[in-house]
């Protein structure tokens, strides 16, 4: 069995495009996440508040943040895809975040085969409103946890 993490590439026009594996389809509650030993989805928790993940969530293959978990990524798409998807991701920029105090930048990426996204090429192509959402959504979703999250800046 192939092992999401461990055995794919993150893709051979790294950094620029880059293999992205959903854990998380946008519109879910349910938090998701590639068991390390494993390699299969389980289950971490359900949301604690009434928020829905803003996009497509997952990681990137063969990474590392500064949590010592596979470097996250959301990917923009006008469809949501499905956990344990593997998509080609068109990186245009990065959320620096913390989280309880611990590095957890969010890679931001486009689908490189969804025409009605793949179009953007840097993150202040995107709608003012949507990066809105994203910093709400992180700063808010782990409130009801007793947990801090800190969106420190959008780059390029």
């Amino acid at each position: 069995m192939v092992h999401p993490w461990h055995d794919i590439s993150p893709g051979d026009q790294n950094p620029e495009i880059v293999n992205g594996v959903i854990e998380i389809k946008r519109g879910s509650r349910a938090k998701y996440e590639v068991d390390k030993e494993y390699g299969i989805l389980k289950l971490d928790r359900v949301l604690y508040s009434s928020f829905y993940y803003p996009a497509n969530y997952g990681f990137i293959p063969q990474s590392y943040c500064g949590d010592q978990d596979p470097l996250d990524i959301l990917v923009l798409s006008q469809v949501e895809l499905e956990p344990l998807c593997l998509v080609k991701a068109k990186v245009i920029g990065v959320m620096r975040m913390l989280d309880s105090g611990e590095e957890d930048d969010k890679i931001i990426a486009v689908a490189a085969n969804d025409m009605s996204v793949n179009h953007i090429n840097d993150i202040s192509e995107l709608p003012p409103h949507f990066t809105l959402e994203l910093k709400h959504f992180f700063e808010d979703y782990k409130k009801l946890e007793n947990k801090t999250v800190v969106i420190e800046e959008f780059q390029n």
